[in-house]
């Protein structure tokens, strides 16, 4: 009986080749989690001095960043960094209602798994629709907390329409916000991948025609 060569080979490999193989691996994987790590710790400081920086009530990048962070790196980097934006600027913008916090972080974290059900396909439609659900349950959350538990609004349905309807500019101004910002993070990212494949490609087109 003849046997293939090619598949004798790919049953009986060589364990060096692949040891080599697993370090070249490893050390991929080393250098993408690093990467990885080091720009969501950007977004993390970027996220928290965006809420000291002047701007209009509620026009914040915290939704697009957990949309941003979970869509593109995975829930494990989510659950750290936007809990984390919240509680570092909160502990020098101080602290309130904790029923009310819950609220807030809850509704930002239910942002976050919002990317992660994008992740495997970040369409531009897709992505403007997690933003306005984002907003929405945002805004609905937020307010039902205000209203059950501060002492802004009666306690009754009519309380609970006045202050969604109070709110009314607030959800305005983080709409626009989720979207804008949506925008300059998936957008931004998108191009600058595009253009490191670009420059990539070229320099491997190069150098393929220098030995031609």
């Amino acid at each position: 009986m003849l046997l293939n060569s090619n598949s004798f080979k790919g049953k009986y490999s060589s364990p060096i080749g692949e040891s080599r193989e697993f370090r070249k691996f490893g050390e991929f994987w080393r250098k993408k989690n690093k990467i990885a790590l080091a720009l969501v710790f950007l977004l993390i400081i970027f996220g928290v001095m965006s809420r000291f920086l002047p701007h209009a009530w509620n026009f914040t990048p915290i939704t697009a960043l957990a949309l941003f962070i979970s869509a593109y790196f995975g829930a494990r980097y989510f659950l750290v960094a936007v809990p984390a934006i919240l509680f570092i600027s909160d502990l020098f913008i101080g602290f309130y209602q904790w029923q009310i916090m819950i609220a807030v972080y809850g509704s930002f974290m239910l942002a976050g798994m919002v990317g992660c059900l994008i992740k495997s396909k970040k369409s531009a439609g897709l992505i403007f629709v997690s933003a306005i659900g984002s907003s929405l349950v945002f805004f609905l959350v937020t307010n039902w907390a205000v209203w059950q538990f501060g002492a802004m609004y009666e306690h009754s349905f009519a309380g609970l329409i006045q202050s969604y309807i109070m709110a009314l500019p607030f959800f305005r101004n983080s709409l626009v916000g989720d979207l804008f910002y949506a925008g300059v993070f998936f957008g931004g990212f998108e191009v600058v991948r595009y253009l490191a494949l670009s420059l990539k490609s070229r320099a491997r087109h190069s150098a393929l025609s220098f030995w031609i």
